[in-house]
């Protein structure tokens, strides 16, 4: 039996160096009042950021399988903007903005219909086992920097 569309989960992708991943908002993410309830945009980001990785050819499972760590969120910084509510369309659009070493920071925005809702400046640091920051991958240092660079 061949696989209909629909057994096939969502991917997001890139739109130049900007990554665009859609999503609905489920009850699951409102309080009584349809509204999202605040930590659930992390949820959407980091859904979003996942999907960037990914989408840039970075295999998070394989690095993290061999024991290398995993990517840790060190830092965010959140504006909320407006509410989302339940049944809307959303799309989180991200963008590299900075890569060292052993993190990258990267913007993030939730936007329903072109406005803006929410928007966060992160930082992911890549960390051991042990929960020590650790250099990047050379490929993934250059995999980030090409997606930093602006477009002409």
């Amino acid at each position: 039996m061949d696989p209909s569309p629909f057994d096939i989960p969502y991917r997001g992708g890139f739109v130049g160096t900007e990554h665009r991943f859609a999503l609905t908002v489920y009850f699951e993410d409102t309080d009584t009042a349809g509204i999202v309830y605040h930590a659930n945009y992390l949820r959407f980001f980091e859904r979003a950021r996942s999907d960037m990785l990914r989408a840039a050819g970075i295999d998070q499972r394989a690095f993290l399988d061999a024991g290398g760590g995993a990517y840790a969120v060190t830092e965010m910084d959140i504006k909320w903007r407006r509410s989302a509510r339940l049944d809307d369309d959303l799309l989180v659009v991200s963008r590299v903005t900075g890569v060292r070493a052993a993190s990258c920071l990267i913007h993030q925005r939730v936007m329903r219909a072109g406005e803006v809702l929410a928007e966060a400046t992160v930082t992911a640091a890549l960390v051991s086992p042990q929960g020590r920051p650790v250099r990047q991958p050379a490929e993934w240092v250059e995999t980030f920097k090409a997606l930093e660079r602006q477009e002409d």
